[in-house]
């Protein structure tokens, strides 16, 4: 029993939602649009403020896609309301990042500086110089381009050295000891 999917997702005001044929659902609002094919099985239906999903049998492929598509719709809403955003932390001496423009340039102790351009409908923000601000209105490309850029240099465990989610936390190891 999907009991995410049976949830009806409530549209707030000023903010629109449409479903086209194939399930092509466009949801408008005050930072922007969205829109995703979702899967066609399903059912989505706009009632006065709110929008429901049903799925057709309980197969166990219908069942997980029923949540699925109620989940994202959810945060296509949130998405055009709110926004969303993901904080990383630099961690290591003379580990720095600066940025110009739409290009991000990190400094991570290589050989050279990487530098990385803000994809479409995403903002980077540096919040001094050792933290970095992803916002967007697209949970997805909001956290893939936050994996991209703490992917550049992960975080080790023996001095928490790299770029590491404000949230997660470092399991830290000892190092080793000398001989006697």
């Amino acid at each position: 029993m999907s009991r995410i999917g049976r949830m009806p997702i409530a549209i707030p005001a000023g903010v629109t939602v449409e479903i086209a044929e194939n399930n092509k659902v466009t949801v408008k609002g005050p930072k922007g649009t969205l829109e995703r094919t979702l899967p066609t099985e399903m059912e989505v239906k706009v009632e006065g403020a709110e929008v429901t999903v049903s799925r057709p049998n309980d197969l166990k492929k219908m069942k997980s896609l029923h949540g699925l598509t109620r989940t994202l719709i959810h945060n296509m809403v949130i998405g055009v309301t709110e926004g969303y955003e993901k904080k990383l932390e630099i961690n290591g001496v003379g580990y720095r990042a600066a940025k110009a423009g739409k290009t991000l340039t990190l400094s991570l102790g290589y050989s050279h500086p990487v530098e990385m351009t803000d994809p479409e409908g995403i903002e980077t923000v540096l919040d001094g110089q050792n933290i970095i601000i992803v916002k967007g209105i697209d949970k997805e490309k909001v956290g893939q381009f936050a994996a991209e850029i703490r992917d550049k240099r992960r975080p080790e465990p023996y001095k928490g050295k790299g770029i590491k989610y404000a949230d997660e936390t470092i399991r830290r190891k000892v190092g080793k000891t000398g001989k006697k």
